[in-house]
């Protein structure tokens, strides 16, 4: 149709093109690549996702439960250079030895121990010696008579004392012992042929196998 003043006609319009380029498809909700358009490497976007996927399914296992630890023998006996006999008869000799150790160290920690108690106790009564020493002193001129105040008082204190391993030694006739006596004097005396206590001046004590102290004595020698 011609325009009424002569001029040209009106090109026919065309429908518009619609064309969705939303990367998230509206009814899946993933993300999506427009078809024809490459990647930054000219690589179709579509081959690029599924090569990542498939490197996203096969790579390797975020966790993985490690194997047990083979020690240097062990390894030993997988290469053959040592057999199991010889390991445990090796282990044997190592348990062998320890046990050994520690028994030896037991024995010493008990045998210290009972020195250091002993020291202990002989530290304590050795303030109680010059009491006994008292006591033996008034027995001798009568004043501890039985059924006394005092011979009561010397009797529990005579048995504190040997409950703490206090022991007296040193008697009239026994043999002169210059290892735990001490000789105040030498008396010669017929009749005698080898040293000899004559008389005990001193009581000595022993707490266990320690000689809190010596007694002191008068020898009998040979005239």
């Amino acid at each position: 149709m011609s325009d009424q003043n002569g001029g040209s006609p009106e090109p026919e319009r065309e429908d518009p093109i619609i064309r969705d380029k939303r990367r998230i498809d509206p009814e899946t909700g993933k993300v999506r690549q427009p078809e024809g358009e490459q990647s930054d490497d000219g690589s179709d976007a579509g081959e690029h996702d599924l090569a990542h996927e498939e490197l996203v399914d096969v790579g390797p296992a975020e966790s993985q439960e490690e194997g047990p630890i083979l020690s240097d023998d062990d390894l030993d006996i997988l290469s053959g250079q040592t057999t199991a006999e010889q390991l445990a008869a090796e282990r044997l000799a190592d348990l062998q030895r320890v046990t050994a150790e520690y028994a030896n160290y037991r024995k010493r920690t008990e045998a210290n121990r009972e020195i250091e108690r002993e020291r202990a106790v002989g530290d304590a009564v050795k303030g109680l010696i010059p009491v006994l020493d008292d006591l033996e002193r008034a027995e001798k001129h009568g004043d501890l008579g039985e059924g006394s105040a005092f011979f009561t008082i010397a009797a529990k204190l005579r048995t504190a004392v040997e409950r703490l391993g206090l022991t007296p030694y040193g008697e009239k006739g026994e043999p002169f012992d210059p290892q735990i006596h001490e000789a105040i004097f030498q008396q010669p005396t017929p009749g005698v042929t080898a040293d000899t206590v004559a008389e005990v001046v001193e009581t000595g004590y022993r707490l266990g196998s320690t000689t809190v102290r010596v007694a002191k004595v008068v020898v009998a020698v040979p005239a």
